[in-house]
């Protein structure tokens, strides 16, 4: 997380330092204000990284055995069967999940190419991991599969990287067209709530609120079979298709 988000952590860290020191020479509202941006630089800085550390270090989150039981609190196998992990350039979850279930036929999805938008800090993490073998590239409306191919799609902290509502929406249309009847899309995601935005602060703009993904399952006609937080600060949705 620090190694692909360092010049936020700079950036907190000097004004942290710059609000203190300048505090210490200013008067009145002025030594206020900027005391109280140190202090608001300080606490974001700290809290990212114990939050950071708390879901990547500590967590299962990574591990993937939450997996299993959150498909089968939502009334699906705990095996993925064929399964599609799509990735915005980071992928972080294909081996260990294939590693789990290595008798399920898994398809990864590398959206990096195709999106509109590329974060910087997704630009450091492209450069130090690459795609594994055999990751396809292709656009989140136009994935080079099959109708109802996939009994499962796995989407952790991907579909974010699509800024747009509308991006979004499309998104979710084509993973519930290369769903199989009844097949579940685990979509891993930071919320814009109040415990992200008291953690990273500004930071949590980039995530999307809870909202926002169900209403785009629902224009996708997906439902929400369960919903569980990992490591305090990181939501999975289990969204299910129709049985038809």
């Amino acid at each position: 997380m620090v190694a692909y988000n360092w010049p936020l952590y700079l950036a907190g860290t000097a004004v942290a330092v710059g609000g203190a020191l300048a505090g210490r020479r200013l008067r009145g509202a002025a030594r206020t204000a900027s005391w109280t941006a140190g202090a608001a630089g300080a606490w974001w800085t700290a809290a990212s990284l114990a939050a950071s550390h708390a879901v990547y270090d500590r967590s299962p989150l990574h591990t993937w055995t939450w997996l299993a039981p959150a498909l089968a609190g939502a009334g699906r196998p705990p095996d993925p069967g064929r399964h599609l992990v799509v990735s915005s350039g980071l992928d972080e979850a294909s081996a260990v999940i294939g590693a789990l279930y290595p008798r399920s036929e898994q398809s990864i999805a590398d959206l990096y190419d195709a999106l509109p938008v590329v974060e910087p800090s997704l630009r450091r993490a492209r450069r130090r991991v690459a795609p594994r073998p055999g990751s396809v590239a292709c656009a989140a409306d136009a994935l080079p599969f099959p109708d109802a191919s996939m009994d499962t799609v796995v989407a952790p902290f991907a579909l974010h990287e699509l800024r747009a509502a509308a991006d979004q929406d499309a998104a979710l249309r084509e993973v519930a067209r290369v769903l199989r009847p009844g097949g579940a899309l685990v979509l891993v995601e930071h919320c814009r709530d109040a415990a992200n935005i008291a953690a990273f602060g500004p930071g949590a703009q980039h995530f999307m609120p809870r909202s926002r993904w169900l209403r785009a399952a629902r224009g996708a006609g997906l439902r929400r079979a369960s919903e569980q937080r990992v490591g305090g600060f990181v939501t999975v949705f289990v969204l299910v298709g129709p049985d038809r």
